[in-house]
């Protein structure tokens, strides 16, 4: 199985403060174990450096005026008062936001050519998976929505695409949701924590797509404690029947590490078993609905430290079609 991890070391200027959660670490370290575990290199995965997303990129899922302010931030990010959600608290400026964001959304590109040019069946965007980023506001972390914008721009090269967009974050993905609540030719799915307990509040099973493409939208809300088997049940007898009556030429994941037990910002129950398991269903599905076209994000995960680089270090395991090694995903 051919397999683009999309990397480079710039991605970790995407870095919002060392006190804040959001860690770069959460996916250097899990490159680092990659490399350990003989994941990257010739018997592995390949290495494709990112390039950034133009504007012309951004703007088909944001504003012009929003990119601006991105822009002027980044210049000047001592500014207290906040500009369309950037500011104290979430989501603080950083000097050279806007290219280190830039960078993280051309990397779903990156990603999402590769696949579709034929060089890899399957592609990791491991920085990614900003998913909480409005067309004119950052929210949750995230200032560019990467996945919304690799999206958007393969719809752009080829109207024809059909996409399946999944997200199994501990959060709703509202942003992705939003870019495309109205366009018939995605599906997204989000299987997440209820939004009566969680942020972003959204994500109800009421919402299920705009006037001109009903159906469009799955949410799947999980409640507190949420564990492996209520996932994998979950995951059966929702996500896996939309997905297959949708049939989508190309499947793009978002697989946020922090429904794991051990998050510090949530409280949903999955072990790192039952994570592997969650992304080995989704690779699966890939194989029978898209021929094994797949494009997988990064995403939210707090454990920074163990947790999220062993979950993702999983993820890519499956994605090589390797078995995953008990000792990765054994706990206490």
């Amino acid at each position: 199985m051919r397999v683009t991890l999309v990397y480079s070391d710039s991605l970790a200027a995407y870095d919002l403060g060392p006190d804040h959660p959001f860690r770069p670490e959460r996916f250097t370290r899990a490159v680092e174990m990659m490399h350990k575990r003989d994941l990257i290199g010739p018997n592995g995965m390949r290495v494709v450096m990112p390039t950034p997303a133009t504007d012309e990129d951004l703007l088909r899922v944001h504003d012009a005026d929003y990119i601006k302010v991105v822009k002027d931030l980044s210049a000047s990010p001592r500014t207290l008062w906040p500009r369309h959600g950037i500011g104290p608290g979430d989501t603080p400026a950083f000097a050279g936001m806007h290219d280190a964001s830039a960078l993280v959304a051309g990397a779903a590109i990156t990603a999402i050519r590769e696949v579709l040019d034929g060089r890899a069946d399957r592609a990791f965007n491991i920085a990614g998976g900003l998913h909480h980023a409005h067309r004119d506001r950052a929210a949750g972390f995230c200032v560019y929505n990467d996945p919304a914008v690799g999206i958007a721009w393969a719809l752009d090269r080829d109207p024809g695409l059909r996409v399946a967009y999944v997200d199994i974050d501990a959060h709703h993905g509202d942003g992705v949701q939003e870019a495309f609540w109205n366009e018939p030719r995605v599906l997204t799915v989000s299987m997440h924590e209820s939004g009566r307990y969680l942020f972003p509040g959204t994500g109800f099973e009421t919402e299920t797509g705009g006037p001109d493409a009903p159906g469009s939208a799955l949410n799947v809300p999980m409640p507190p404690y949420a564990g492996d088997s209520e996932y994998a049940r979950a995951f059966a007898e929702r996500v896996k029947p939309a997905v297959r009556a949708f049939a989508p030429d190309l499947l793009v994941t978002q697989n946020g590490a922090d429904a794991h037990r051990a998050d510090p910002l949530t409280t949903l129950g999955l072990t790192l078993r039952g994570y592997s398991a969650l992304v080995e269903s989704l690779v699966e599905l890939s194989t029978e609905v898209t021929q094994g076209r797949m494009v997988a994000h990064g995403g939210g995960g707090y454990a920074w430290e163990d947790t999220v680089p062993r979950a993702w270090t999983a993820l890519a395991y499956s994605l090589l079609g390797r078995p995953v090694p008990a000792d990765l995903i054994a706990e206490e």
